[in-house]
């Protein structure tokens, strides 16, 4: 069963859409609700969820907002609205469905189908990475293996000069000047990679070790291979030091 969680300023749109998702009780449980985006926000990213139905317009915090202070978004987000014009935000923002209040059963049918969809899809994918993973381990194998536009891709440890953060993406730099983003945040990104081989020098950026052509002491700045230069945060300056 689908655990679901909505998120709405207005109880009577909470409780219209709880009565239209019993109709789907045998695939979609209902395990909170919400009309405060900051208790929301803490109970998704303390909590495993498969989806969110979340209002766009509220006080104090928008739906977009709330969205962009997750921890992570692997789980399908469905977003409610009174208001049309937010159909593409909502498809930038990794939103799998865009459904119109009031909120029509045969929409909401369909939507039902697409969060199976993408639950399937995510747990396959899933699997797939931890079964690559530990085989890369168990027979030390320096691969690494990044999800992205639908596809497993795998980079060994030298393809990768830095990674760089952008909110709840990241991109992956590679030889070749070519770049991969992912739809991960930089903590995600860095529990992939090696801590022999990978440093996180600034919140933004981490690096590869062994790509270091020279640190400018004086400007806080490495350089990297590809005459990249990449600042080195002071608060990380000691730790990256002593790597040397």
């Amino acid at each position: 069963m689908l655990r679901a969680v909505i998120v709405d300023d207005e109880p009577k749109a909470i409780q219209g859409l709880s009565w239209e998702l019993s109709n789907f009780n045998e695939d979609i449980e209902i395990i909170e609700t919400f009309t405060e985006a900051e208790k929301a926000i803490k109970y998704i990213n303390e909590n495993d969820i498969d989806c969110l139905f979340l209002d766009i317009e509220m006080p104090t915090m928008d739906g977009f907002q709330l969205l962009e202070k997750l921890d992570n978004k692997d789980f399908a987000i469905i977003i409610t609205t009174a208001y049309n014009e937010y159909a593409i935000k909502a498809l930038k923002n990794q939103a799998i469905d865009y459904l119109l209040k009031p909120i029509d059963s045969d929409d909401l049918e369909e939507t039902i189908g697409r969060i199976k969809l993408h639950h399937e899809k995510y747990n396959n994918t899933e699997k797939v990475e931890k079964i690559l993973s530990s085989f890369n381990k168990k027979f030390n194998r320096r691969k690494i293996t990044i999800n992205t536009d639908g596809k497993l891709v795998f980079l060994s440890e030298d393809e990768i000069l830095f990674v760089e953060s952008d909110g709840n993406y990241s991109t992956i730099h590679t030889s070749g000047n070519k770049k991969i983003v992912v739809t991960k945040k930089l903590k995600e990104i860095d529990s992939l990679l090696p801590e022999d081989h990978f440093f996180r020098i600034h919140n933004s950026y981490i690096i590869n070790l062994n790509k270091i052509k020279e640190f400018l002491k004086s400007d806080g700045y490495v350089v990297l291979e590809n005459n990249h230069k990449i600042p080195v945060s002071r608060q990380r300056k000691s730790d990256f030091l002593e790597k040397f």
